[in-house]
This record gives C-alpha cells, structure tokens and sequence, in this order.
C-alpha cells in the first residue's frame, strides 16, 4: 500500500472524524470546508488517491456514498464502530436503526410553489405522504420534488423529495426554499451572502451563486426522502 501524503492523510481524518460523530460521510464541500480547500477537484483528486489506495471506496454517482476499503484496517480503522445513533453502521453510509418510522406524520406533497399563492391551498397538494417525526418540525411543514444537480453535494439528488419546515425567515447556512423574482418557481439552495448580499449557494460547483434583486424565503429543508 502507498504511503499517504500529508494531505492525503488529512482528507481521511477528516472523513473518519466526521463519519464517527455524524454516522455518515462528509460530503466533498464539507471536507473542502474543513481543510481551507477552496477547490472541489483538489477534494476529489485526494479521495482518488484513498480509492486507489484501497482505503476508503466510493460510488461517483452518490454525494455521501463512501465507505472504508479493504486495505483501511491497516491504517488502524475499524468499521464495526456504532453510530452516535445507536444503530450498527455498514460502512459509513449506511444506519440502521436511529428513526422511528412508526412515529410518523402525514405531510402534504406540493406539486408547485408560487409566488403570491398559498403553499398549502387545497389546489397544490398532490397527496399525502407518512413522514418520520424526526425529519419534520413544528409548525407546518410540506414535501417538494426536487427537479437538477445544484444540491448533490449536500445530499440532495434530482428527484428526491425534500421536507420543507413552513418558515419567512432563515439563518445564513441554512438550506432554503425559495421564491427568486416575482414570477419564478420555487428553488431549493443554501442561504449565504457574496460580497455582503444575501444569495442562494448551491452545493455543486459547477453552478454560480444566484445573487437576488427580490428574494422569499418559504421554508427551510430539514430533511430528504428518496425513492431507490
């Protein structure tokens, strides 16, 4: 097995650090973050070489879908460790266990946000779906299909279902639903600010900030459904 670089040995502390208090993997922003590397090449260019290494394994098609290799053990990990959830771990992108999906809510599935229109009006609830407590809050919360690519490295895939806690208002950092212009559909992007404005980040890098004349927040996503 190759010796690791310092830098190499740095992105696998942090995904073992981060794996172990969260029971997931990091995503490649997350470890950017963590390290001071603005760039996500420079991120993936470091997990290749842990993936060629035989150290850690990962699915490209996934943001989160990573796992210790064969050849971890020999760098002293032990991937039989438990979740802070309680459950047993597979890897570090598998729980079970840490979700009561008994303990569920029925939340309305909105086919379409609008400026001006009332999220929750009988016209826009296409169903509903049970939904596990732990991925809701108080208050009015809805689900919302996500439609491209901006939010994968948070997670967030086409196609997937977001729950979306009912809010005006949201800190920076937060993921966010919301209205650009005063025409424009719902968006789903992480709040921040760029050169003081306020913006909407998304988590791919292949997409810019959106910087907004006009912006409402509709809510803040507090958790993510997939259909596999």
């Amino acid at each position: 097995m190759p010796e690791l670089t310092e830098r190499q040995q740095a992105v696998l502390d942090v995904v073992r650090a981060y794996a172990s208090e969260h029971g997931y993997p990091p995503t490649v922003r997350e470890i950017g973050a963590t390290l001071g590397l603005a760039s996500s090449s420079t991120v993936h260019s470091h997990l290749a070489a842990l993936e060629r290494a035989g150290i850690i394994e990962r699915d490209p098609t996934k943001p989160r879908a990573l796992k210790f290799g064969p050849n971890a053990a020999a760098m002293g990990i032990d991937d039989t460790e438990t979740s802070p959830a309680g459950g047993a771990r597979t890897g570090i992108g598998s729980i079970v266990g840490g979700i009561d999906v008994e303990a569920s809510v029925n939340v309305p599935l909105v086919g379409r946000v609008a400026a001006g229109a009332p999220i929750l009006a009988e016209e826009n609830v296409e169903q509903y779906v049970p939904v596990p407590k732990q991925l809701t809050k108080r208050g009015n919360s809805f689900l919302l299909k996500v439609s491209g690519d901006s939010m994968i490295d948070a997670g967030i895939l086409d196609g997937d279902w977001v729950v979306v806690h009912q809010a005006g208002e949201a800190r920076d950092g937060e993921i966010v639903i919301a209205l650009v212009g005063e025409d424009a559909d719902a968006t789903c992007k992480r709040l921040g600010k760029v050169e003081g404005r306020v913006a909407l980040l998304s988590e791919n890098e292949l997409y810019d900030p959106i910087v907004p004349d006009v912006l409402s927040i509709v809510g803040t996503v507090t958790g993510v459904m997939r259909a596999i």
